[in-house]
């Protein structure tokens, strides 16, 4: 935690190295074994109607397999796992990412009552973003980030901004040179801001993306400092970089890039569409924070998504998860879900160090209605595998159009059907024949035109797509992938994997320059033969 914000209260965390012994493995306990057999026993049950009303949205589970004896079983399971002590740590600050040492405390950051430097670093920022719009100041924003710092931000801008904003927002993320030339040509550079966005401040893309940047400025004439804002919890590092003090805005080490949407790395959020929608955002998480925390575990939203998700892929085995939003606004949706799903829960061994011994986080993928279903419906729907979706859509539109509207809306109630419902062999070659078909053709077309049905979903509806309600949906999102991480045991707030292929990449960016590699005939050694081959091959 940065020292500027060392007053911050923390509950202090049961000793973590006595909680590691006494952990039980997932597979271990009778309560798993429980809840698998109920998953594996209990019917898809299409018809009973199961609806949970939560803050900004329905959930409609009636998708997935649900009787009172598995929802049971999944009950005992969270005890036995300590939910809500576990649930009880996320929302007071405590220590929840124990690899790292560290709160995730991302609720904080849209709490009505949170911390006063937390509310005034809020201001701040508000107070700022508002002077900028009073002097009509910086026609184009270029938001240069990666991930968790990039992701939610365009999610929010694609989402209220889609019909245009007198700024123009561009994103620059990754590292190819293509990406900030994109990003910077045929602006204006006197008309630019260009925002850094790294919580440590060493992250290789946005600080070489920004050099760029920088350089483009300078070139131009112009004093890059007056053109740069930064977000960061290294605000000494931004200041050496060359950000003034006035335009650094505050990140904290319990802030986890993936859920840092709340904080001031929506700078550009507020630039494009207003300090409001962030206002309405962080006011649907709260109310979704709330629900979370106090709904009953069978009428909670979370809860209900996760146990769910746990039984579709740790039981029923199914390798993925496909995320269909029915509103073209919510394109960005997948990929955000997509980095908070498979970031969290793309690890296979628990807090104690053992492998789970089940599989874990799915493969997250996806793309808006309709448009997935002219491309991977087919799949979908008669490929061996399948994959359970989370369709989303909204009730109401902000269109003009309404016949589109039903359109939309039908064919994501069609779709759902389809898959959950199926088609028999029977009322296959029934259709054939009603087509007229002689016998011996309806024999033969008809298993080409089955659908196997009882495919997992949910339904995620919303009044319609303001900023409280997908703040609502984030935040059920969140708590979903932490509640997952509990039952598997594992810690979804910590990225080792992304780390590791860190390191590797500084030393073989050091092999790949033509100056070091001067010195020398042969990479380093250590890598595999393929990837010595290619350093070599491809060295400037």
């Amino acid at each position: 935690m940065s020292g500027d914000f060392a007053d911050i209260p923390f509950a202090a965390m049961p000793d973590r190295s006595a909680s590691a012994d006494t952990f039980v493995p997932l597979t271990e306990l009778p309560e798993w074994e429980r809840f698998a057999r109920e998953a594996r026993t209990c019917a898809p049950q299409s018809d009973a109607l199961d609806l949970i009303e939560a803050p900004g949205l329905v959930l409609d589970s009636s998708g997935q397999r649900h009787s009172p004896a598995l929802m049971a079983a999944g009950e005992a399971l969270l005890r036995a796992r300590d939910f809500e002590a576990q649930r009880a740590r996320l929302l007071a600050g405590e220590v929840v990412n124990v690899t790292e040492d560290r709160a995730a405390w991302h609720t904080m950051l849209r709490a009505p009552d949170a911390p006063p430097r937390v509310l005034a670093e809020r201001e701040r920022m508000d107070a700022w973003v508002r002077r900028a719009d009073a002097g009509r100041r910086w026609r184009h924003v270029v938001h240069v980030g990666i991930g968790g710092s990039d992701w939610g931000v365009r999610l929010a801008v694609s989402a209220f901004g889609y019909a245009g904003t007198w700024r123009e927002v561009r994103f620059v993320a990754n590292i190819d040179g293509h990406a900030i030339e994109g990003g910077l040509a045929g602006l204006d550079p006197r008309e630019t801001l260009v925002v850094l966005v790294s919580k440590s401040f060493t992250t290789a893309e946005p600080l070489e993306n920004g050099a760029r940047a920088r350089e483009w400025l300078a070139a131009a004439g112009l004093d890059p400092a007056s053109h740069l804002a930064a977000i960061t919890a290294r605000p000494d590092r931004a200041r050496a970089w060359g950000v003034p003090e006035s335009q650094i805005f505050q990140l904290w080490d319990w802030v986890g890039g993936r859920f840092s949407l709340w904080s001031a790395v929506s700078l550009s959020t507020a630039l494009a569409v207003g300090v409001d929608v962030l206002e309405g955002l962080r006011a649907g998480a709260a109310a979704m924070d709330a629900h979370f925390a106090q709904a009953p575990l069978a009428a909670n939203a979370p809860v209900r998504m996760a146990l769910a998700g746990v039984a579709n892929r740790s039981v029923l085995g199914h390798g993925s998860l496909n995320i269909a939003p029915y509103d073209s606004r919510l394109a960005n949706l997948v990929p955000y879900i997509q980095q908070l799903d498979m970031e969290s829960l793309g690890k296979s061994v628990d807090v104690s160090g053992q492998p789970v011994g089940v599989p874990t986080g799915p493969a997250v993928w996806g793309m808006p209605g309709t448009d997935a279903q002219h491309t991977f419906f087919q799949w979908m729907h008669q490929g061996s595998d399948g994959a359970p979706v989370d369709f989303i859509l909204c009730r109401e539109a902000d269109h003009h159009w309404p016949a589109h509207h039903r359109q939309l809306l039908a064919n994501c109630l069609a779709q759902r059907e389809a898959l959950m419902r199926g088609k028999t062999l029977a009322q296959a070659r029934a259709e054939c024949v009603a087509e007229n078909m002689d016998p011996e053709r309806a024999d033969w077309l008809a298993p080409h035109r089955v659908h196997p049905g009882g495919r997992p979903n949910h339904l995620i509806v919303l009044p319609r797509l303001s900023p409280y309600s997908l703040g609502a949906l984030l935040a059920l999102y969140e708590h979903r992938v932490f509640t997952q991480g509990v039952i598997w045991g594992i810690d979804p707030f910590d990225q080792w994997g992304v780390e590791y292929g860190k390191v590797l990449a500084r030393g073989i960016i050091a092999e790949l320059d033509p100056a070091a590699a001067a010195t020398r005939d042969a990479p380093a050694p250590g890598h595999d033969a393929s990837t010595r081959h290619w350093i070599h091959r491809l060295r400037g």
